[in-house]
């Protein structure tokens, strides 16, 4: 097992990482900007120490200056947590010339599921459904108009190496195409150091519905169920849960089957989420990998009792699952709910300074948040606040847990999206089981009215 482990991320998932470091009796170096300096993971982990200015490329993406601490602080492994580097294969190369053990799966997994289109077929390959749509990247946009016009419109223009909702454009017409590929060409290659483009139809009124697996390096791979993740807002998960509600049994056992073969197509050692769409038949595809711990990872471990951390680490240090299948029990339902510094009506970020912070608690509800109070939200990096977690014994007793946990909560100082989740909360979509990813955005049309929280208590985290 690793003695000393160098976290290069920040937040809540820093926060998450130290407290199964320090139940494994590992110690916890904090690797951090400056804006970071006095954020609560580094006060609780064992060393820090500073990487950089304010600005992300500058520090959590600076790889020199990430792989110098390690080796300054004598590190002998690097966990990326989620975003940043975490699905960088440039970086899990510099790790492994370094003898420095890089905490997720190898750069060929990263590579091969990194570039969407290479994904596909690999997918294909191994027997998972694929959305129709181009097999390479296109090399301009009269390629992209000979697939829209063969696989029929509305479309959807995804950069190869994207991820997170950006490089992404709906087309439903083709007068539009080549604008949009011109504008989904320059935001790739802005943001991911790539402008290869892929084509795919569009399946509207879609869930969206991923696999959690894990691998050692013995070969035995595990699916953990999987999660519903269709309350989005511009590709942006806002609301999870596990199992996903309203799905047949059939599906649900292709689904984990699908997630598996794909694992073992190439090789995955580490947690992995294999992301699929679902339509309205129960016809399900395959749209990409996560070669990461996802931010939802909590509604996996309430339904599991299985700390993904502590596998992701264990699996790193070369130690086997030590369980099959048969032997992963799924108990009760889970929800999460991300509480974002937000306005709940525009999402416009609300970066400031918290002045009060009383997060909810109570039986089976679990807070993943690095707030303490006072504080100040910087505004260089994510808007995530807090992710509340609720278990109960069916779907039913989880939303009405989650309704009270979110009116417990008190954040100050800042807006915040908890009045948003009160109403998804409420929605007849939502609680019917069949909210999809176009659903998010109707929150206020006439079937949802009258559905939302008490006057006056759903502005309470705003």
């Amino acid at each position: 097992m690793f003695h000393k482990i160098l976290i290069a991320n920040r937040g809540e998932i820093a926060l998450r990482i130290i407290r199964t470091c320090r139940e494994l009796g590992i110690r916890t170096v904090v690797a951090h900007s400056k804006a970071d300096a006095e954020s609560r993971p580094v006060r609780l982990a064992d060393e820090s120490i500073c990487i950089g200015p304010d600005d992300a490329r500058s520090s959590y993406l600076n790889m020199a200056s990430i792989v110098s601490a390690a080796a300054i602080t004598d590190s002998d492994a690097i966990h990326p947590g989620y975003g940043f580097l975490a699905e960088n294969p440039a970086f899990a190369d510099i790790c492994r010339a370094c003898s420095i053990t890089f905490i997720g799966p190898s750069p060929e997994a990263i590579r091969l599921m990194g570039d969407k289109a290479q994904a596909r077929q690999i997918a294909r390959q191994a027997g998972v459904p694929i959305v129709p749509g181009s097999e390479q990247p296109l090399r301009d946009g009269g390629e992209a108009q000979d697939v829209a016009d063969r696989i029929g419109y509305p479309v959807m223009l995804k950069a190869a190496a994207g991820g997170g909702g950006r490089g992404m454009r709906i087309v439903r017409e083709s007068d539009t195409l080549q604008a949009s590929f011109s504008a989904c060409q320059s935001e790739a290659g802005a943001a991911f150091g790539s402008s290869e483009i892929y084509c795919e139809k569009l399946v509207e009124r879609a869930r969206h519905i991923e696999v959690q697996v894990l691998g050692d390096k013995s070969g035995i791979r595990v699916h953990l169920g999987e999660r519903d993740c269709s309350v989005q807002r511009r590709h942006q998960k806002l609301v999870e849960e596990s199992p996903a509600p309203g799905l047949g049994a059939e599906t649900r056992a292709g689904l984990h089957r699908a997630a598996l073969a794909l694992a073992h197509a190439v090789n995955y050692v580490s947690a992995g989420t294999v992301e699929f769409i679902v339509d309205e038949s129960e016809r399900f595809y395959f749209i990409e990998m996560n070669t990461r711990i996802q931010v939802e990872h909590p509604v996996t471990e309430m339904v599991t009792g299985i700390d993904l951390i502590r596998e992701q680490i264990r699996i790193a240090a070369g130690e086997p699952l030590g369980y099959r299948q048969d032997a992963i029990e799924f108990r009760g339902h889970a929800l999460e709910c991300r509480v974002n510094a937000e306005d709940p009506e525009t999402f416009a970020p609300s970066a400031g300074r918290v002045t009060a912070w009383t997060p909810p608690g109570g039986f089976s509800v679990r807070v993943d948040s690095h707030l303490s109070a006072p504080c100040v939200v910087p505004p260089f990096y994510d808007s995530l606040l807090a992710k509340i977690i609720v278990h109960g014994g069916d779907r039913a007793e989880a939303i009405e847990r989650m309704r009270r946990a979110l009116y417990e909560t008190r954040i100050e100082g800042v807006k915040t999206t908890i009045p948003f989740h009160l109403k998804v909360l409420g929605d007849p979509r939502f609680l019917g089981g069949t909210f999809t990813t176009a659903d998010a955005g109707r929150l206020g049309d006439a079937e949802s009215r009258g559905a939302t929280a008490p006057p006056g208590r759903a502005e309470r985290g705003g």
